[in-house]
């Protein structure tokens, strides 16, 4: 199938396109130099057209999404999606089924999306969930910082043989990267403990979180894996965890080269300031200047929208802590010798000090670090909120009107301790791109994604807003609709979403890693791996694998390891 994407203005950032009118070409799933004159034409003038968006980090398949499915009902009568002739039914809003979560990504002009936390006993049942996620290629990140595994080695100093077992596992369970969730605090949490520091000793395997990130993170470089250690920090929700999150990023900062080696999570989660509730405040300032004065940090943003949600994460002890706060229901879950869980429903108030603070320091990160490049929009969904409000982030961040309109909305006393009521910065629609495409698909390494130069993967968003005729300060509910609903979504060639609605279902492809290693290094290790099964697991050795033929369409991404 061919198609030319007429007189649109491009941004694209890859490329340095910015908001050039110009033709994309696409033949059989790419962009092509031309295409023949019997191709399908999209007249996109007065439009706005750029690559499929990219979302580096979201919890949208798994285990920890189904419980929480099954643990509120209540959500799921908010938006119930009838069946049509081409798209299942479903039902939810901030834990929608699989099927829905695609669609509405698919709308949103959105074509890759990456699963933040899979514990590798619980990978079998993430793939599946993204078996059934329509419109979207995807990912997984496997949960390392707690694996039994890999502290044993890291206490007895044993690098290679740690980073030989990161290569198995995540060939093993098809995963894509490492993730770092409150590393040692959640062993510990299996005792009923947790870490107050990254220099706090982890028992019985005397390691500290900081040696657990420095390991990891040698690991990475080791196995040249396509994205850093993916890092949830230490103390997350709590006041004052800005400084923890500052001794994070420079706890790897010797260890990097050109390019970045740690990517902080969600950060207006771990951005706090102060001794406690009464005191909070944002650490926006303190952390941004650290991050434009080191480029070895990549950041995402977790921003607040305010409404109900449901929280998640593989932060068993922040869970708890969060029930205590809230006296809401509560589930938590362990994974034996890997990793444990927490689920509260939870809803942020415009008037509630504390989550109009949480509120302005994702905007105040976005807005005052200078390079987009490292600065990725993300909700944490559900975390922070709802992936269907990415345009909502997009207009604060485009519109200093938008912002003060907000700013009038929330807690008082919060709005006058507060540094966003100052910033005048506003992202351009390429600012936009790079946020949510470029940068994302670069620091996944996804060189096909992200870009719509010859040879990228034909993933292509249209947007109905003329940037020569918008202000984007003023129409900024103008800029927020057109976002919500794409003109166009291309994925893969085809075009599945016209006007905002679904024309057509395609299925995506699971992208994994497979790292190669010594084969000496590898066969020295699975004899100790099979008896650490046995000590550690419920499940063999030989069960644990996930077979690629599992995934409904695998995509293997070879890397050279350096050991």
């Amino acid at each position: 199938m061919e198609i030319l994407i007429k007189n649109g203005f491009v941004f694209d950032p890859t490329n340095n396109i910015d908001g050039d009118v110009m033709d994309i070409h696409i033949r059989d799933g790419k962009i092509v130099q031309e295409v023949s004159e019997s191709a399908k034409v999209i007249d996109a003038k007065g439009k706005i057209v750029m690559p499929g968006g990219v979302d580096i980090h979201t919890h949208i398949a798994g285990a920890k999404i189904n419980a929480a499915r099954l643990f509120r009902p209540e959500d799921h009568y908010r938006r119930v999606v009838p069946k049509t002739k081409l798209t299942h039914s479903g039902v939810g809003y901030s834990t929608p089924t699989s099927y829905i979560t695609g669609y509405r990504y698919a709308r949103l002009g959105y074509t890759t999306v990456i699963e933040a936390a899979s514990p590798p006993l619980e990978t079998r049942h993430t793939h599946e969930e993204l078996n059934d996620l329509p419109m979207l290629d995807k990912a997984t990140y496997i949960v390392l910082g707690n694996n039994w595994t890999i502290l044993d080695y890291l206490s007895e100093g044993d690098l290679e043989k740690a980073a030989a077992y990161v290569s198995w596992v995540l060939k093993a369970v098809k995963g894509y990267g490492i993730k770092i969730v409150n590393p040692g605090g959640v062993e510990l949490w299996g005792w009923g403990r947790n870490v107050d520091s990254i220099d706090d000793t982890v028992e019985p395997f005397n390691l500290t979180p900081r040696e657990i990130l420095r390991g990891l993170a040698k690991i990475n470089t080791m196995l040249d894996l396509p994205h850093t250690i993916h890092v949830h920090s230490n103390n997350l929700g709590k006041p004052g965890n800005a400084y923890t999150t500052y001794q994070t990023m420079d706890a790897v900062s010797d260890l990097a080269g050109s390019n970045p080696n740690i990517h902080i999570t969600h950060i207006q989660f771990t951005g706090y300031a102060g001794d406690d509730w009464l005191s909070l405040r944002s650490g926006a300032e303190k952390l941004s200047k650290y991050i434009n004065m080191h480029k070895h940090v990549t950041f995402d943003l977790g921003q607040v929208i305010f409404g109900d949600t449901t929280t998640m994460t593989a932060d068993g002890p922040f869970q708890y802590i969060l029930y205590n706060l809230t006296h809401n229901k509560w589930t938590g879950g362990e994974v034996e010798a890997e990793a444990s869980s927490g689920i509260v429903p939870y809803s942020y108030k415009k008037k509630n000090y504390v989550n109009s603070i949480q509120w302005a320091i994702g905007l105040e990160m976005a807005l005052m670090v200078k390079d987009p490049w490292r600065t990725f929009m993300t909700t944490d969904h559900p975390n922070g909120g709802n992936f269907l409000e990415y345009p909502r982030v997009i207009t604060w961040l485009m519109s200093t009107l938008a912002r003060e309109r907000s700013l009038k909305k929330i807690n008082k006393r919060a709005r006058k301790r507060l540094a966003l009521p100052t910033l005048d910065r506003e992202y351009s629609f390429y600012e936009i791109a790079i946020i949510t495409r470029a940068a994302t698909a670069k620091a996944l390494s996804m060189k096909n994604k992200g870009h719509l130069g010859i040879g990228a993967d034909a993933d292509v968003a249209i947007y109905d807003i003329n940037p020569e005729t918008i202000n984007q300060t003023n129409d900024y509910l103008k800029i927020r609709k057109a976002l919500r609903h794409a003109a166009y979504t291309i994925k893969g060639g085809e075009i599945v979403v016209k006007d905002g609605e679904i024309v057509q279902v395609v299925d995506g492809e699971t992208y994994w890693v497979d790292s190669k290693i010594r084969d000496e290094l590898m066969q020295s290790v699975i004899p100790e791996l099979k008896e650490k099964f046995k000590q550690y697991y419920t499940v063999s050795f030989n069960n644990f694998p996930i077979a690629e033929k599992e995934l409904l369409h695998s995509r293997r991404i070879q890397r050279k390891g350096k050991i």
